[in-house]
């Protein structure tokens, strides 16, 4: 539609995607304000390991996993754009081990302003990629807003006792990531137009892509652990895996996958502000090599957006693991283990 080509959606809001979330150390800040969570003994997962999803317990053989994610413009493309919105709220499911079952769509929109098509073209693009899940729409609710953002509620299915949480990696289990990092530079570079229109349809594609098939494959193996890797970064999101469970995680920088030219255009300018709060953040808890440079560290923090699956198996079923999912096209690679015991910490080497 010439309507929607003529707006650049990533020009309607000063931050994109999951570099537009609150950083983790002001919320942290803010979560240790409220009162604790009264205890309740069918809450299987909540706030206690800053995990991806909630868990609640039905009976002895069904489980709710509930999520909700949304944010502002990440590509200028509506139809795009509700595709990865959609593809990031559900990953949170596929990360806890469950199956999506409904989503309810989040939609603040300049109705006045913008034009209703490309509203309908987001609803679209998120509405096709519940349907590739296997989910179903049921409803939503929108708001009149000057900044457009979309994103989605989830619910899904799991069995109580096959939860895979962030918290239960164990020395001896190695880390397999299914997509590249450096998204958040990438997408940064599409509102200072820095990108060709190949790169700009290789990270829209990395984004939209379910972890389905990642998780399905992951869920006939002995996975100790697991999260998705979105705004808080690999490192981020790893630590959170190191403290939930109390061990020290070594991440390889040579083997963790990144996206073609991401270093480059970090050295233009184009690293977001939510991938610098999240280096702040982890700075203190991860022993970086004395020769790396704030580029790479920077790299190594960014702020993803529908990012792929953090996989800590058992050693030995890792390479196994690694094989299934290239060979179904997941881009897996194998970036770290767990090395020891302890109160939370990354090396990387």
């Amino acid at each position: 539609m010439s309507t929607e080509n003529a707006i650049k959606l990533t020009s309607l809001s000063s931050k994109g995607g999951c570099g537009c979330k609150i950083g983790p150390a002001d919320l942290s800040q803010v979560i240790r304000l409220l009162p604790p969570a009264e205890p309740n003994p069918d809450l299987l997962v909540g706030l206690d390991t800053s995990d991806d999803a909630g868990v609640y317990r039905l009976s002895d053989e069904l489980a709710l996993v509930q999520t909700v994610d949304f944010f502002t413009p990440i590509v200028d493309d509506p139809y795009s754009f509700g595709q990865i919105a959609a593809a990031n709220a559900i990953s949170d499911i596929y990360a806890m081990g469950g199956k999506p079952l409904t989503a309810l769509n989040i939609v603040a929109f300049p109705i006045a302003t913008l034009d209703k098509a490309i509203l309908a073209e987001i609803m679209r693009g998120a509405a096709d990629k519940v349907k590739e899940a296997g989910a179903t729409l049921v409803g939503g609710h929108s708001i009149d807003d000057k900044e457009p953002k979309f994103g989605m509620a989830v619910t899904g299915l799991i069995h109580p006792d096959k939860v895979r949480t962030n918290a239960g990696a164990r020395p001896g289990d190695k880390l397999i990531l299914t997509k590249p990092i450096g998204v958040g530079i990438m997408t940064t570079s599409i509102k200072h137009n820095r990108l060709t229109e190949e790169e700009t349809a290789r990270v829209t594609q990395v984004m939209a892509t379910l972890n389905r098939r990642a998780a399905e494959i992951m869920s006939g193996y002995d996975v100790h652990a697991c999260t998705d890797v979105t705004g808080f970064g690999l490192l981020g999101h790893a630590l959170e895996m190191a403290k939930g469970s109390g061990a020290v995680i070594t991440i390889v920088k040579e083997d963790v996958p990144v996206l073609p030219r991401v270093r480059e255009l970090a050295e233009q300018g184009s690293v977001p502000g939510g991938t610098k709060n999240n280096y702040n953040h982890v700075e203190k808890d991860v022993d970086f090599p004395e020769d790396m440079d704030q580029i790479d560290r920077w790299i190594l923090c960014d702020a993803v957006t529908s990012g792929g699956l953090l996989i800590s198996v058992a050693g030995g079923e890792a390479e196994r693991l690694l094989g299934e999912l290239k060979e179904a096209g997941v881009e897996a690679s194998l970036v770290g283990e767990v090395t020891a015991e302890g109160p939370g910490r990354i090396i990387v080497k």
